[in-house]
């Protein structure tokens, strides 16, 4: 049985890149200065020019290289088997958060109440001076 390689389609890498990311069509196009439809042409081409290569590789926020080798299969392996220690060195540890969020949340909002009250002081002092001012 032989397995027939797939052509490098970059069109192709470019729509499932702009998918990964989220990204429509149309916000490409409006980065480009170009329609919908050319966008839609440029992803069924299996090359595409690398100054215009460069400029989508740009938008899509990775290289052109990134664009060129990309490979759907590596991204789902790399998640797949993706177990980095570095990550176990703040917050977190083997998945798991060690601190408590609801008193990293109850914090967040002592210091929202404080900056409200300040807040709130201040206007209490124009409208003392305003008024005052009629006087």
């Amino acid at each position: 049985m032989s397995t027939a390689t797939k052509p490098n389609h970059i069109g192709h890498k470019i729509g499932r890149i702009r998918e990964l990311r989220g990204l429509k069509q149309e916000f490409i196009a409006h980065e480009l200065k170009v329609s919908q439809q050319t966008v839609s042409k440029i992803e069924q081409s299996e090359t595409v020019d690398e100054e215009l290569l460069d400029q989508i590789a740009k938008i899509l926020g990775v290289t052109p290289e990134g664009i060129k080798n990309f490979s759907e299969e590596a991204v789902f392996n790399y998640f797949n088997n993706f177990n980095d220690n570095s990550v176990n060195h703040g917050p977190f540890n083997n998945n798991q958060c060690t601190f408590n969020p609801l008193d990293k949340l109850v914090e967040l909002f002592e210091e929202h109440k404080k900056l409200y009250e300040r807040l709130l002081q201040c206007e209490r002092e124009k409208v003392d001076i305003l008024t005052n001012a009629g006087k």
